[in-house]
C-alpha cells in the first residue's frame, strides 16, 4: 500500500505564504506522478499543481504564477510552495500519487487525508 502524509498548513493573512509537504510511503515507484488537489466546503476537488517522475509541471490557472511544485524523489517527498495566497486559496489540500499500470489497467489514484489553508482577509 502507498500512505501520504501532508503538512504544513495553516492559518495565514493574505499575501502570505505557505510551503505544503507530503511525504510517501511503502511500495513507491519511480514512474509514480505526485500532485496536488484542494477542496472548498461544498466544492469539487481540483487539481491544483502536478508533477511527473521528471520535472514536467502543470498548475492550474488560478495558481499560475503563485504556487510552485517540486518534488524530491530521494525523499519520497512533494512540496507545493505558495505564495501570494488569496482567500478563494482557502481549502484542504490533498496530497495526491498518481501510479500507471501496465496492461490496459489503468491508473491508481492514492490520497493523503488533506492538510487545512486558511487565507484571512
Amino acid at each position: 500500500q502507498v500512505q501520504l502524509v501532508e503538512s504544513g498548513g495553516g492559518l495565514v493573512q493574505a499575501g502570505d505564504s505557505l510551503r505544503l509537504s507530503c511525504t510517501a510511503s511503502g511500495t513507491i515507484f519511480s514512474i509514480d506522478a505526485m500532485g496536488w488537489y484542494r477542496q472548498a466546503p461544498g466544492k469539487q476537488r481540483d487539481l491544483v499543481a502536478s508533477i511527473s517522475t521528471g520535472t514536467a509541471t502543470n498548475y492550474a490557472d488560478s495558481v499560475k504564477g503563485r504556487f510552485t511544485i517540486s518534488r524530491d524523489n530521494a525523499k519520497n517527498t512533494v512540496y507545493l510552495q505558495m505564495n501570494s495566497l488569496k482567500p478563494e486559496d482557502t481549502a484542504v489540500y490533498y496530497c495526491n500519487l498518481n501510479r500507471r499500470r501496465p496492461y490496459g489497467l489503468g491508473h491508481l489514484d492514492y490520497w493523503g487525508q488533506g492538510t487545512q489553508v486558511t487565507v484571512s482577509s
